[in-house]
């Protein structure tokens, strides 16, 4: 089966309508909140609604961590993610990972099967708890981050190659940083026209067919206070950032820019766009974080599969303790169910014996 189609599972020993596909959530970082916000999630289950997913994981370490937590979470191994939707009401299903691997191992390969698992279409998608960077840049695996680490498994899976780009989603907005995990100083260095046509490009694609937003508004931040203020405080407005956004206005987009990004983000500016687009990282996140600290969810664009995470780190000192709080993972949960449903809704159906 290709990654263009979509899976439906029979109900098991009975007739009716098919079983949803699960979503594949990854545990993350073992030491870090990953179990928390999973088993806390499930648990609001029926009462939040939630769409059935599965864990990839130790079975072990979810049982510590609730035990720890005084969580009273069934557990289920399972074989087959096919068999998740029909366990979920009752308990979480597990998928194991072969070999016992290794605290840093484990998160990998969670990752890499949780990934196949959503391209070849056993998924609705895919939603990751938080890993480090140091696990993920290790020496044998040099990736700076998660969505990196994807679009390298994308490409596995799929063929081609991918230029993912990171969304961070609530209800009061939807921001895309243009450079992302790079030193401030670098950020200059990094914007090209190139860079900047593409991260348009590729969030428009993404308003329209996964988010149902047809013709859709974009905003582009400016790099400088007041959008270099024409040329007195900077010159990336007038020579990298301005024509990007006149070429994709030419190519039939609603995008407009350069903006000053201190009067980007109120209330009565948000009406303006469907998304805006940002320089770096913090211009983005600030504004997201300031909105919806405990909503936000990390969108990863442009790849041939769904894939959502919650907006925040590991969360170490939480782990266990009782305080971390499920809310931006359940987000994550919602709106990865909502977008695999509306990439699934545009493709041949395929009905499992």
């Amino acid at each position: 089966m290709t990654t263009g189609e979509h899976r439906a599972h029979a109900r098991p020993g009975a007739a009716g309508p098919p079983l949803p596909l699960p979503l594949a959530v990854t545990m993350g970082d073992p030491a870090g909140i990953g179990p928390d916000i999973t088993l806390l999630s499930w648990l609001e289950r029926e009462r939040l609604a939630l769409p059935p997913f599965a864990l990839f994981g130790d079975i072990g370490i979810l049982r510590a961590r609730a035990q720890a937590l005084g969580l009273v979470v069934p557990l289920q191994p399972i074989a087959r993610l096919s068999e998740a939707a029909a366990t979920f009401a009752a308990a979480l299903p597990v998928l194991a990972l072969p070999g016992n691997p290794g605290p840093d191992a484990a998160v990998v390969a969670a990752i890499e099967q949780a990934t196949a698992a959503a391209a070849g279409g056993e998924a609705l998608a895919l939603v990751t708890n938080p890993a480090t960077k140091r696990t993920l840049q290790a020496p044998d695996l040099p990736y700076p981050g998660h969505t990196e680490m994807l679009a390298v498994l994308a490409a596995r899976h799929a063929g081609g190659s991918f230029r993912p780009v990171m969304m961070l989603v609530a209800e009061e907005l939807k921001v895309v940083p243009a450079t992302v995990h790079i030193p401030l100083a670098a950020v200059p260095r990094a914007l090209t026209r190139e860079l900047l046509a593409h991260t348009i490009a590729t969030t428009a694609a993404a308003l329209d067919q996964d988010f149902g937003i047809p013709a859709p508004r974009i905003a582009v931040c400016g790099l400088n206070p007041h959008a270099g203020e024409g040329g007195l405080i900077g010159s990336e407005e007038s020579a990298i950032i301005g024509p990007a956004v006149a070429a994709m206005a030419a190519q039939g987009l609603a995008v407009t820019g350069p903006h000053s990004a201190d009067t980007l983000f109120h209330a009565e500016a948000r009406c303006g766009y469907d998304a805006a687009i940002a320089m770096y990282h913090d211009q983005a996140l600030i504004p997201l974080k300031t909105l919806a600290f405990d909503r936000g969810v990390n969108v990863t664009l442009g790849l041939p599969f769904v894939r959502t995470s919650p907006d925040h780190g590991t969360a170490f000192a939480l782990a266990g303790t009782g305080k971390a709080r499920p809310g931006s993972f359940i987000a994550a949960l919602r709106l990865a169910a909502e977008l695999g449903a509306r990439r699934a809704a545009s493709r041949p159906a395929v009905i499992l014996p």
